[in-house]
């Protein structure tokens, strides 16, 4: 890879042709995530829509798989785009990712419910969250190449910073526009129809934003190796059956995008998550919560985007990883004092035990919900973790039934397998004890909204938002500047999209799988942790400084 460094080049001023790259790639950009977190939003709606037929568990656990199924295939859409990208060129690539994005996203707000036409209603919905992950996967990467590739010199990371802003920028908007339908609906209104509204506008946000990209030309880099005949002609043979470059993505992913997936999952989506399910604060709050901390957050993308021109990518994002490692504990245990005191006070003061034979006790990691988790240790622990209560384990002989130990009251748990046709009997007789139990061991069933430290939430939101923006806002100019021109769409989104679909995406699943294993609604956090830290050291050790390569000299 033949890039030549030009550190002593002054950057040029912004142009009015530079603003208007940089608008029409981040618009389009920001309705893209707009339409891709819909889906995790609304998670409980579409549950109850689409998945009606099942009992309300394993819809909502089925939703979850349909956004999950988005995540899964971000990775064969970086393939399937990127090599058109780098074959037919950036422009009309980003145009097609961001047409079947938008139309796949109206069309989930169409489908009917599984009252209406049954077990279609759940295919359709997966089908359209697999065609929106193929868009993202195509999309994000030619934004940011594109975007690259008209910026001068000394210049890449602040215009780049503006691609980064879309992923936050477009769930700040999902969020508001959630949040306006909820205030301005009734309740019943809301879940009837409302909850579709947000889909159903996104075919006039795909309107505008195809109509200000097609006002763009091709990128100059591309349109200049295309014209000298010098563009490849197999790109993912190249850019991933060649060690020399396959090389790079791999440490592109290890040493740059999975630490900072880690970082933005779980300061953006996982904060959320764990503000609705383990902190129980209801959603509108919430949101609201994110939505004020995002808005604080967000200019800092491209703070650090222009500080990574000045100092380098690689302090920057490496920083932002060694500090989300180091500070996790404690800033989710602070959320948790400001949110939700009495769950704290619960967890210090009403310890908790499974008593279970420990070869019954499964990792309940199922991304795909193709696993069963049925023996009594797992039944006792999921209800457990789903209702954020901190347990010890203590080994039981081969062959015992599970029991949990709350306070002195002994509640015995049950094999689902071997209950048959009595297993919703048991599981609801075992619910209602185990719920009365550590309601009387003072375990909340919400937060009560007047303890709430509205700031302090919020303060700790913004320095998860902070943490998200020094790993992000420099990594699309880091990705461009690691791959030549002729193979740059296929070599930055592959690792891109691994390291935000799967090591990023499946966050959630994995750390309520650690939180049910161990008992610890903080455990769960080891997992970006260790992420966070194996990016550390890679990136330090075996990913090289970027930031004065010369993008526009190709082999």
């Amino acid at each position: 890879m033949a890039m030549a460094a030009t550190a002593g080049s002054v950057p040029r001023s912004m142009t009015r042709e530079d603003r208007k790259v940089i608008l029409a790639s981040s618009v389009g950009t920001i309705f893209e995530w707009y339409d891709f977190y819909l889906a995790g939003s609304l998670a409980a709606n579409i549950s109850a829509n689409f998945f009606s037929g099942v009992n309300p568990t394993a819809g909502f656990i089925f939703t979850l798989l349909g956004f999950a199924a988005g995540f899964a295939v971000r990775p064969f859409g970086a393939l399937v785009f990127g090599s058109l990208g780098d074959l037919i060129g950036r422009k009309y690539t980003f145009l097609v990712t961001m047409t079947l994005m938008g139309i796949s996203t109206f069309v989930v707000g169409l489908i009917p419910s599984y009252a209406a036409i049954g077990f279609a209603a759940p295919v359709l919905f997966i089908l359209c969250r697999l065609l929106q992950g193929l868009a993202l996967g195509g999309e994000y990467g030619g934004a940011a190449t594109y975007v690259a590739e008209h910026a001068p010199h000394g210049r890449r990371g602040f215009y780049t910073s503006w691609i980064q802003t879309t992923a936050t920028v477009g769930l700040f908007l999902s969020l508001i526009v959630i949040l306006v339908l909820r205030l301005g609906l009734t309740a019943e209104q809301f879940a009837a129809w409302g909850w579709r509204v947000p889909f159903l506008v996104s075919v006039f946000l795909l309107g505008i934003s195809v109509w200000i990209r097609l006002q763009l030309e091709e990128s100059p880099a591309f349109a200049r190796i295309k014209a000298e005949g010098k563009h490849s002609k197999t790109p993912l043979r190249e850019a991933f059956g060649r060690w020399e470059n396959a090389k790079i993505a791999l440490l592109a992913l290890l040493g740059g995008t999975a630490g900072q997936a880690v970082v933005w999952y779980t300061g953006q989506f996982y904060a959320l998550f764990f503000l609705t399910q383990t902190l129980k604060l209801d959603a509108t709050t919430a949101n609201v919560l994110i939505a004020v901390a995002l808005a604080i957050g967000t200019p800092f993308f491209v703070v650090f985007g222009w500080l990574s021109d000045r100092v380098g990518r690689k302090p920057i994002i490496l920083a932002g990883c060694l500090l989300a490692g180091v500070t996790y504990f404690p800033l989710f245990s602070a959320l948790t004092n400001a949110v939700n005191p009495a769950l704290e006070q619960a967890l210090e003061k009403s310890p908790v035990t499974v008593v279970a034979d420990p070869r019954e006790c499964s990792f309940q990691f199922n991304p795909t919900n193709t696993a069963t988790f049925t023996t009594s240790c797992d039944v006792a622990k999921a209800f457990l973790a789903t209702n954020s209560v901190n347990y010890s384990n203590v080994a039981a002989p081969a062959g015992t039934v599970a029991t949990v130990k709350i306070g002195d009251k002994v509640i015995t748990s049950f094999d689902k397998a071997k209950a048959g046709a009595d297993a919703a009997a048991r599981t609801k007789a075992f619910t209602e004890q185990a719920t009365a139990a550590i309601r009387a061991a003072g375990y909340p069933a919400s937060a009560d909204p007047a303890k709430v430290n509205r700031p302090v939430a919020v303060l700790i939101l913004v320095v998860l938002v902070v943490y998200v923006t020094m790993v992000y806002g420099p990594i699309a100019a880091m990705l461009v500047e690691l791959f030549p021109t002729r193979i740059r769409y296929s070599g930055m989104s592959l690792p891109y999209h691994i390291g935000n679909g799967w090591f990023g995406g499946f966050l959630p699943p994995t750390i309520f799988a650690i939180v049910a294993a161990t008992g610890n609604i903080y455990s769960g956090l080891w997992y970006p942790i260790g992420v966070a830290a194996m990016t550390f050291v890679i990136g330090l050790l075996f990913v090289p400084e970027t930031k004065d390569r010369d993008i526009y000299i190709d082999d």
